[in-house]
């Protein structure tokens, strides 16, 4: 079943460290069915705004989640992916341990419902990653990992995706092929996705906003019109007119 259509209003969202400004007074709106780039050098706080929205880190300002009617959602269901995912290569721990690891208060090696082995074969299905359940984790690529998680993070559909740089570790076919699953999951489910990518030319084809940041909003706009933009040449240190990518 669909979950109702939702977005997200940030305002003058803040995080310090040690009296260390990390992030200062953000403010955006990411609106249903969009895709928003979130764009900006390293260190700009891209992942520590992700982390801010999930809130797992102490931060100042609001975050509110809406439905297509205007009314707050209270608890949104947020799919998070990692840029990373830390575990021993050498773990037994297949994909489909990892799915019911996260369903069951009971160890995993006493076996799985089939019922939750139906589910997260459907998961699974629906970012093209059905092959891999009873892979170990650290035999994945990448590229498989990375579906892995983006399916890991749809159970339950969210309300919202974040995802933090989810296609480092994709070759050039593979990152095609996921934001093809990315664009239908927005289509099916009508969810807003923030997506944190240093990939302009990707951002340019794919996304529909950009948000520039550098610890603070430099810049937003339609991802159609960044190639006219001054900040991100100046950022990036190139002409996004000339990139071959882009254009």
């Amino acid at each position: 079943m669909n979950r109702c259509h939702c977005s997200v209003k940030i305002h003058n969202l803040s995080v310090k460290k040690n009296n260390h400004i990390i992030l200062n007074n953000i403010s955006f709106t990411v609106n249903h069915s969009e895709i928003l780039a979130l764009i900006g050098k390293n260190g700009a706080g891209k992942t520590t705004l992700l982390k801010a929205i999930i809130n797992s880190i102490s931060h100042n300002g609001i975050i509110e989640f809406f439905n297509s009617e205007g009314k707050k959602i209270l608890n949104p269901k947020i799919g998070y992916v990692p840029q990373r995912l830390g575990f021993d290569k050498n773990t037994p721990m297949t994909v489909l341990d990892l799915f019911c690891s996260n369903s069951k208060n009971m160890p995993i090696w006493l076996g799985h419902s089939k019922k939750r082995v139906e589910k997260a074969k459907e998961m699974l299905k629906k970012v093209g990653a059905e092959n891999h359940i009873n892979k170990p984790l650290g035999t994945l690529s990448g590229g498989e990992l990375q579906r892995v998680l983006l399916a890991f993070a749809l159970d339950p559909m969210p309300d919202i995706l974040l995802l933090d740089e989810p296609l480092s570790a994709v070759d050039r076919k593979g990152v095609g092929t996921l934001y093809s699953v990315l664009i239908s999951m927005r289509e099916e489910y009508h969810m807003p996705i923030i997506l944190v990518s240093h990939d302009l030319g990707q951002v340019y084809k794919y996304t529909n906003t950009f948000v520039l940041i550098d610890k603070r909003v430099i810049e937003t706009g339609k991802s159609k019109d960044m190639y006219k933009s001054k900040k991100i040449r100046e950022i990036f240190g190139f002409d996004p007119a000339e990139s071959g990518d882009i254009i």
